[in-house]
């Protein structure tokens, strides 16, 4: 993370020199095609409408982009009845403590949708060139 004068970066390492086994992406347009973008607002923030993905649906095509797993939960300790002190701070009946479970959201990072995004639009393009070239050979265009 760096931050400058109003602005803050999130970089990600992206050195060659860090990489092994780099092939192009040659399917973005069948993985693109299985992304379901919707449009929807937290619950917690019913008046803002936002455009995004649900987690577990974009993780079919681009699993490194979300973290976490479908309907995941964890046991989560809580107090339910607080410890009892003294005068002096010292502990004379020990807090009860119980166990819930509580859900571990999914989240995405969609920044890694951004390579594939990049592939699915040069795999359009070379198409759309393809299509132009034989229209104009044709004499149509």
């Amino acid at each position: 993370i760096r931050v400058t004068s109003g602005t803050t970066h999130f970089d990600t390492s992206s050195d060659y020199r860090l990489k092994e086994n780099m092939v192009a992406i040659t399917d973005g347009i069948d993985r693109v095609k299985q992304l379901q973008p919707k449009r929807f607002n937290f619950i917690e923030f019913p008046e803002n409408t936002v455009d995004g993905f649900i987690a577990h649906e974009a993780q079919i095509a681009v699993p490194e982009a979300v973290s976490g797993e479908k309907d995941g939960t964890e046991d989560q300790e809580y107090e339910v009845t607080p410890a009892v002190l003294d005068e002096e701070g010292n502990v004379t009946e020990a807090a009860i403590m119980g166990t819930r479970t509580v859900p571990k959201y999914q989240a995405i990072d969609k920044s890694k949708l951004v390579p594939l995004l990049t592939a699915a639009l040069q795999e359009a393009i070379a198409k759309i060139e393809t299509l132009e070239q034989r229209l104009s050979d044709a004499g149509i265009a």
